[in-house]
């Protein structure tokens, strides 16, 4: 049986400000209307995080727009915190690494999985310095530049 991943939304800057150094697919915890707007592509990852509150990990500042789907506007919280799930033992791995490492928890992407369940991939990560991000943007025009000369042949 083979896994079929359809993506929504990918956070971009993600790779170019962080060095990410492991990855963790985790479900959320959503309401109907927000699951409707991420699969319209109504979902913004820019400024979203996540961290450790209460032994559970939590996505912060992950926007959701709600206005087609709420009827009364004071209801509409598009920035909640939603929770993630995942296992106790991923849990306490990463936020060790999150607490001793100075890692922080960025969220990758959004996608839905084979079955339909909305799932984040969070990157365990370590922020770039304005030197490593000239390094790694040499890089990655490299191999641009490669994959086009590799073309021409």
């Amino acid at each position: 049986m083979k896994k079929t991943r359809t993506k929504i939304i990918e956070n971009r800057k993600a790779r170019y400000n962080f060095e990410i150094v492991e990855k963790v697919e985790a479900g959320i915890v959503l309401n109907g209307h927000e699951i409707k707007s991420i699969r319209e592509g109504g979902v913004a990852l820019d400024n979203a995080y996540a961290r450790e509150k209460d032994g559970e990990i939590w996505i912060f500042n992950l926007y959701i727009d709600l206005k087609n789907y709420k009827n009364n506007p004071q209801d509409i919280d598009n920035t909640r915190p939603k929770k993630l799930l995942l296992k106790k033992k991923e849990i306490k791995k990463i936020s060790l690494k999150a607490k001793n490492n100075g890692f922080t928890l960025i969220p990758i992407n959004i996608h839905f999985n084979g079955q339909g369940f909305a799932k984040i991939e969070l990157g365990v990560s370590k922020g770039r310095k304005k030197s490593d991000l000239r390094e790694y943007k040499k890089q990655q025009d490299w191999k641009r530049e490669k994959e086009r000369l590799a073309k021409k042949t």
